[in-house]
Order: structure tokens, then C-alpha cells, then sequence
């Protein structure tokens, strides 16, 4: 046996040896190392420890060990974490194959004979519950993804909260199966909008989406006194990002006919990315950036502040969303960008308004 082959098996033993099947557990780095080194006399002459690193960095790239991100380290070079995950063990397949042939007119296994580790109790029973219900799907009426997954996993939330239910996201994908095979919609959020005052429904034509409160109060009070961009005759208050998910709704709620949809927002990155986004969502549908508004903050550049921390700062939807201005204007919202800087919706006020009359 080669000297790596003999740090590395030594190595995977000791992981093994406490490997749990279903929780991960904390290991000290240096510890391991030393119980490696009184087990090895030569430890040193080999190089052991470079050995090591390998070994460690071999069982880390097959997620046996996962390094804790704390600016920790070992104190030696090559530098390692000074904390690891032992990751849960890997477990054999349980399942029976004469039982998964008699599933396999409606599902496809081979996901789980590649990744035998989700072969567990809990997966099976839940699949064992979307056939019984496939078997009478045709019988079934349409209901919301939280309530099929209540009735068929035991909580609302498994098909929708991958922070609560981890096993939930993907669970469909795994199994092959759709949501409209499960016979659930997921519905969009309500949002509040504003209806201009002696418009009919079957009368809207343009919708101005807005992404913050207090504008969409402010337009609000413009529409009405017939001096807000574009006359749109229904205003949506997007509520930042929500409006991603909720943006549907639209549809449950108005006629279908083509509408020419208006958004504006903050100018920062956060904004880019939420009209961008809709913009690839709802393809056939008419969005664009509320240019006119957004041209009426631009004039406000002087009111800029401080990008929000923590916004994904996207070029992407930067270079997307700046297109559809001039040249002269392009160089300021790069600026605003190069300076880590944006301009509030909250700028545009009925006072502010005026200087545009």
C-alpha cells in the first residue's frame, strides 16, 4: 500500500467510524490530524501531513466533510479548516425493486438508483401516497399546491418552504411527476391596486406597476387630478419583490385582453432585477420600464444615497435595464452604479411633482 493510500484509509476509517446516518457531527481538524500522527511513526518522514491535506480535500470534494466558514484555521500551510461537518453517512438502498417495478408505470427510479441516499423510509411513503392519489386523479378537482401537500406529505408547506422542508424542494422533479398531474395550482398573491375613479374594469388599458408605498399613494393622488405618466387606469402597488409572485394574480382577477404594463421603481439593483425578471416570466406580455418616471428620479440625482446591503448586484439586469435610455442618461446610471449608489422612488413627491407641470 502507497503512503497516500495509507494516510487516506486511515483517514476515511476515522470518518467513518463517525459518520451518522442522520445527523452531521463537528470535528476539530487538529484533532484528527494527531490521532493520525500517534498512529503512524513514520508520519513525518512521509511528508504525512501534505498526505493528509489530500485526504481531507479528497472526502471534501465527495461531501463527506464540509468546511465551517468561520476564519478559523489550523495554523499550517497548506491551510485547512480548523472545523468540518462530518456529513450524515450515506445510506445503502432499502428499497425493494420488486416494489418499485409495481410503482413503474408511473414513476421513473432511476434518479434514486443514481443517488441511493435519498432511498429512505420517509421518501417512499410519500411516494407510495402520490400514487394512491394518481390512481383517482381523474376524479379529483384543482386545488392549491398548499393544500395537496398538505393531504399527501402532512404539512402545507413541504412543496413550498425548502427552508422548513428541505426534502420538499425537488421532491417532483425526483419522482418525474407535475403539479398538474397532482391536480394543485400555485395561486398568486393579492396585491393592492387602485382603480381610477369611474373606470370599468373592462376599461383598463394601462397599468402602472410601482414598487413602493408611499409612491404608490402619491400616484394615487396624481391619477386622480389627471397628472400622472402614461393615465393608466389601474395602478398595482408591486411591494418590492413580491410583486415576482403575485404578478399572476393579475390575471385571475381582469379580463384577458393585451395590456400595456408600466414599472417603477427604485434605481438600484434590486429594482433592475424585479422588472427584468417579469420581463422574462411574462413574455407575451407588454412590461416596460415607466421611462418617463423613472427619467423624472434621474433629474433628482442629487438626492442619491447609499445601495441597500445585501442587494445581488446583477450587471446582467443592469445592462438590460439601461438600454432603453439615452446615452447621456446611460452614463448616469452607470455612475450610480460605479458609486454604489441609487435613487430612492421616495424622491418623486406631490411637491416634487410640480417642477414637471
Amino acid at each position: 500500500m502507497s503512503k497516500i493510500d495509507i494516510i487516506e484509509t486511515r483517514v476515511r476509517g476515522f470518518i467513518e467510524d463517525i459518520q451518522h446516518p442522520k445527523q452531521k457531527k463537528k470535528i476539530n481538524i487538529n484533532d484528527l490530524e494527531l490521532q493520525l500522527r500517534r498512529l503512524l511513526d513514520d508520519y513525518f518522514e512521509m511528508d504525512g501531513y501534505t498526505l493528509f491535506c489530500h485526504a481531507i480535500e479528497a472526502l471534501e470534494a465527495e461531501g463527506q466533510l464540509t468546511p465551517i466558514q468561520n476564519n478559523q484555521f489550523n495554523g499550517k500551510t497548506p491551510s485547512l479548516a480548523l472545523y468540518y461537518w462530518v456529513n450524515v453517512k450515506v445510506q445503502e438502498v432499502k428499497w425493494d425493486r420488486l416494489e418499485m417495478m409495481k410503482l413503474g408505470d408511473q414513476f421513473d427510479f432511476s434518479y434514486y438508483e443514481r443517488h441511493p441516499e435519498w432511498q429512505t423510509k420517509d421518501e417512499w411513503t410519500r411516494i407510495q401516497n402520490v400514487y394512491t392519489f394518481l390512481q383517482s386523479s381523474q376524479e379529483r378537482d384543482i386545488v392549491s399546491v398548499e393544500e395537496r401537500s398538505l393531504e399527501l406529505f402532512g404539512h402545507e408547506k413541504f412543496l413550498v418552504d425548502s427552508s422548513e422542508f428541505p426534502e420538499g424542494k425537488g421532491f417532483l422533479t425526483r419522482i418525474g411527476v407535475s403539479e398538474e398531474q397532482l391536480k394543485m395550482e400555485r395561486y398568486g398573491e393579492p396585491f393592492v391596486f387602485w382603480l381610477k375613479q369611474g373606470k370599468e374594469i373592462n376599461e383598463i388599458q394601462r397599468v402602472l406597476i410601482v414598487e413602493n408605498l408611499a409612491f404608490f399613494h402619491t400616484s394615487i393622488q396624481l391619477l386622480e387630478a389627471g397628472q400622472l405618466d402614461y393615465e393608466p387606469e389601474l395602478i398595482i402597488y408591486g411591494e418590492g419583490k413580491k410583486i415576482e409572485q403575485s404578478f399572476s394574480f393579475f390575471f385571475k382577477l381582469f379580463p384577458p385582453k393585451s395590456y400595456l404594463f408600466y414599472y417603477a421603481g427604485d434605481l438600484d439593483a434590486e429594482s433592475y432585477g424585479i422588472l427584468i425578471r417579469l420581463m422574462e416570466r411574462y413574455p407575451d406580455c407588454c412590461i416596460q420600464p415607466a421611462l418617463k418616471t423613472y427619467r423624472k428620479m434621474l433629474e433628482c440625482f442629487d438626492q442619491r444615497n447609499d445601495q441597500k446591503r445585501g442587494q445581488t448586484q446583477n450587471t446582467k439586469y443592469r445592462d438590460i435595464f439601461i438600454q432603453w435610455f439615452t446615452d447621456e442618461e446611460q452614463e448616469l446610471l452607470v455612475q450610480l452604479w460605479q458609486e454604489n449608489k441609487r435613487i430612492p422612488q421616495e424622491v418623486l413627491t406631490i411637491e416634487t411633482w410640480r417642477r414637471w407641470m
